[in-house]
């Protein structure tokens, strides 16, 4: 069976290197030279395998591969870039991507790469529609948030920023993985953007004379609350 891959790079010669060597090696390769041009395809289906070079114009790779994450199309994520640090690999595989491969490299180990992906089972599973903590109810599929069947009036990431908290109740989440997860990788850590969104956050999902639903654990970061059991009777 032929497999079909998707090459997401928009440096000609390399695109075009990846197309001949990937066809002689049996492989049914397609490139496009943007996250853009890349998505539509992706939604699709009937890829394998895609390679992602990280400096895309526009959108990024990795910002390319954290969205493919969130909508979890079902395919591995070989990341391609000319930047080797550690720092920049740890980020690669944090956004998603399935392993990571540095420019410039030689064609067998990117073969080696790309089988060895092939040969892993399906990890991508379809998440939950609603997520529900105590009255509040976060469709995932109309992004709407309600409370006691009230829509509540969220932003779009006031509404990345609660999905990410009601995921995990009483999970702590530091600021860095907020910014991280709803910002993006490239957010200047030193920002106070996290408080003035748990802020902004806080003020539309709690009731009033109750305490709030999302804990600040100084130092560390803040944590949804999940609701109390009932106390057993006497």
């Amino acid at each position: 069976m032929t497999r079909a891959l998707l090459i997401v790079e928009d440096d000609s010669r390399v695109a075009d290197f990846l197309l001949r060597g990937l066809r002689a090696e049996g492989y049914a390769p397609t490139a496009v030279g943007s996250a853009e041009e890349a998505l539509p395809l992706l939604r699709h289906g009937g890829f394998d395998l895609a390679l992602f070079d990280v400096m895309l114009p526009g959108q990024s790779g990795m910002e390319l591969c954290q969205q493919v994450r969130a909508e979890c199309l079902p395919l591995p994520v070989l990341m391609l870039t000319a930047m080797g640090s550690v720092q920049e690999r740890v980020a690669g595989l944090r956004c998603g991507a399935d392993d990571y491969l540095t420019k410039p490299f030689a064609f067998d180990e990117l073969l080696a790469r790309i089988e060895a992906l092939l040969r892993r089972p399906p990890q991508w599973v379809e998440p939950v529609s609603e997520l529900a903590v105590g009255d509040l109810l976060f469709d995932r599929k109309r992004m709407e948030v309600r409370r006691n069947g009230e829509a509540l009036p969220l932003t779009a990431k006031e509404l990345a920023l609660l999905e990410l908290l009601m995921s995990a109740p009483g999970r702590l989440f530091s600021r860095e993985r907020i910014l991280s997860n709803v910002w993006g990788i490239d957010s200047d850590p030193l920002t106070n953007v996290v408080d003035v969104y748990i802020r902004r956050l806080r003020s539309k999902i709690d009731e009033a004379d109750q305490p709030s639903r999302i804990t600040t654990v100084r130092g560390l970061g803040y944590r949804l609350e999940p609701p109390k059991a009932n106390a057993p009777p006497d």
